[in-house]
């Protein structure tokens, strides 16, 4: 068990608590907004597009149907424990990952002749939005600076600290090899997936809506205008596969960040409030999710950033004993059996 609570109150001492505890409340808020409805809200979506596509209708029962199958999931799984949560994880993401890199690679070989005005465009909106957007909804480099942030937030939690919940549980021999291992997951996520789905976007010819929440609709048009019908169904199954993982993430953040402020009988009550966040995330509007998420991102950035600011000589320490072992601890085991130190 650790996280950026542990981080603080062990790493800053018990004077901080009250930070690690703000950090915390942020984390179980953000567990119902970030980490579960805006997830299911694209989940939802992506489905309903499926069902339009081929001639049904969207309607709120389906919705709330489809909330409470998903909230009866979620709980068995959270219930299952850290454990559960890690072989479901692992088992969903890798090959749904694998099978979207390649439609996606693939659908920029056959439409090579316009990542280069892709790229040229992405340069533009990012340097001068408001020319990029013919002039139109009062877009600044400000404002894109801040829609860039809060949506690269979004995806790869980078300053946020609710992955080293996650890291905390690895059996490594050193915490900088974990530490290495975050690292490349924000590569991933970020330089790799995302720049990959914006550039499909952006080579596939459809329009773009700017300055509107149009959630996973945009991909989906992206991918049939040159996959055809079947895009829509592959990503809904991505969808369904990437945001349950997500949940399910985010509901051991929740329940560790409870559990700090509670004690351990908050895991049972946090995960009962997960389900019924499931099935509200299926029945709210796209921009009231969007809205409430990026603001709890921005309040669980500021602990953790500050103890990362203050404990930056002990980081530097850790990496440079990390580089002289060439490596790996000498004799085995983990780092915190061998120092004899709480895991943080």
């Amino acid at each position: 068990i650790g996280g950026p609570m542990y981080v603080i109150t062990q790493g800053l001492g018990t004077k901080f608590t009250p930070m690690a505890v703000a950090y915390c409340v942020f984390g179980v808020v953000a567990a119902f907004g970030v980490g579960n409805a805006t997830q299911i809200n694209a989940v939802i979506s992506g489905v309903n597009d499926v069902v339009t596509r081929f001639g049904g209708e969207q309607t709120r029962l389906g919705n709330l149907v489809m909330g409470l199958i998903l909230a009866a999931l979620v709980g068995a799984m959270l219930l299952g424990g850290a454990r559960r949560i890690g072989i479901v994880a692992e088992r969903l993401v890798p090959f749904i990952s694998a099978a979207y890199i390649l439609l996606c690679a693939v659908m920029l070989v056959l439409r090579w002749r316009e990542v280069p005005a892709a790229f040229a465009s992405i340069a533009a909106g990012a340097f001068s939005p408001s020319a990029a957007l013919g002039g139109g909804a009062g877009w600044t480099v400000a404002s894109a600076l801040r829609y860039g942030v809060a949506r690269g937030v979004f995806t790869n939690e980078a300053g946020m600290g609710t992955a080293s919940i996650a890291h905390a549980s690895a059996a490594v021999s050193h915490p900088a090899e974990q530490g290495l291992m975050g690292i490349m997951e924000v590569f991933l996520d970020t330089i790799l997936m995302c720049t990959l789905t914006a550039l499909v976007i952006l080579v596939s010819g459809v329009p773009v809506p700017y300055g509107r929440d149009v959630g996973v609709e945009l991909t989906t048009k992206a991918f049939a205008a040159v996959y055809g019908d079947f895009a829509p169904v592959f990503i809904a199954v991505s969808l369904v596969c990437f945001a349950f993982a997500t949940v399910l993430g985010w509901g051991l953040y929740g329940a560790r960040c409870a559990q700090f402020l509670f004690g351990a009988r908050a895991w049972k009550f946090f995960v009962v409030a997960q389900m019924a966040a499931v099935v509200a995330g299926a029945c709210l509007q796209t921009g009231v999710v969007w809205s409430a998420a990026e603001a709890v991102n921005g309040l669980m950035v500021i602990p953790n950033l500050t103890a990362l600011a203050i404990l930056t000589p002990e980081v530097v320490r850790l990496t440079k004993e990390y580089q002289k072992s060439g490596g790996s601890t000498a004799g085995g085991g983990s780092y915190a059996d061998i120092h004899q130190r709480k895991p943080v």
